[in-house]
């Protein structure tokens, strides 16, 4: 994938090595040390410029990102695609329900990456999947992935640093109580299972959920939840902690009766922009299948 950045040096920046610049941009020392192997990837004023070279006031510094990889391991498979947006630098999708994020056991060509592999080699460019918030395959909604290796890096340094807000929509049995509040209960990966999730007191890792009812309706609730951390099925194991498990999931509450999958939606995401640093907010819609849980159509 290709990317040409253009930025502008002020003031603030002056006598500012080149790397000193762009790490102050977030760009990592890996971005850097890759930047660097690519052919005329750093230009100041139109000359080609060494990462340790000086910029001054006024100068325009060009960055010239040139990826020729491509992720192993994903074959290019045409699948649907419900884009939300897309720029230069990412590309945000509503991922349906049943659909894994990347290829995995017995899940090697229905994946959101294979998806994307085809999307872009139809356009004849070289991808390489690097997913910001990867979703769980029955769960659905707003998925962010990156374009190139810096808008990459820097996501992914948002993501740990908790700077990526993320708000889901859950359904669960009956009237929730309280109706707001906030559950902290550290998790733990469950004996006896790779896949399974527990709280766990004493060796588990700090996890925290905010949730509010949205909407009561036909015996279930709307629940609205905001994650502080991101542990594996952290709202599915808080949800059940809390004495309220979504309905529809087969890992941890097989309530099959109005749905086929554990009823979470990634309703909305915002972030500031990698690149641009412009504030960004995406949302989905409730889909259908959980839709109907709500407020089923007439008979």
């Amino acid at each position: 994938m290709d990317r040409t950045i253009e930025y502008q040096i002020d003031a603030s920046s002056d006598s500012l090595r080149v790397e000193q610049y762009l790490k102050r941009k977030g760009y990592s020392s890996q971005n850097i040390s890759e930047i660097k192997r690519m052919p005329r990837s750093v230009l100041v004023n139109n000359e080609h410029y060494y990462m340790r070279d000086r910029l001054k006031s006024g100068d325009t510094l060009v960055i010239r990102i040139s990826e020729t990889g491509r992720s192993k391991n994903v074959p290019p498979v045409r699948l649907p695609l419900s884009i939300v947006y897309e720029d230069e630098d990412i590309i945000v999708l509503n991922k349906p329900a049943g659909m894994p994020t990347h290829p995995s056991i017995n899940n090697y060509t229905n994946s959101l990456a294979n998806a994307l592999a085809w999307y872009y080699e139809e356009q004849k460019k070289p991808f390489i999947f690097r997913c910001c918030n990867r979703l769980d395959r029955d769960t659905s909604g707003i998925t962010v992935v990156a374009k190139h290796l810096v808008s990459g890096s820097i996501l992914s340094k948002k993501t740990f640093n908790r700077e990526i807000h993320r708000e889901y929509l859950a359904i669960v049995r009956g009237h929730v109580t309280p109706e707001s509040g906030t559950i902290r209960a550290p998790l733990a990966r469950k004996p006896g299972t790779i896949i399974e999730r527990t709280v766990d007191f004493e060796n588990g890792e700090n996890a925290v959920t905010h949730y509010h009812v949205t909407e009561e309706k036909n015996g279930h609730s709307l629940v609205s939840l905001c994650l502080e951390t991101g542990r594996t099925h952290q709202i599915r194991i808080h949800m059940k902690y809390l004495g309220f498990p979504l309905i529809g999931d087969y890992l941890y509450n097989p309530d099959m009766e109005h749905i086929g999958r554990q009823a979470l939606h990634s309703h909305k995401v915002s972030f500031s922009h990698p690149i641009t640093g412009e504030w960004m907010e995406f949302t989905a819609g409730l889909p259908d299948d959980m839709k109907k849980v709500i407020d089923p159509p007439a008979t």
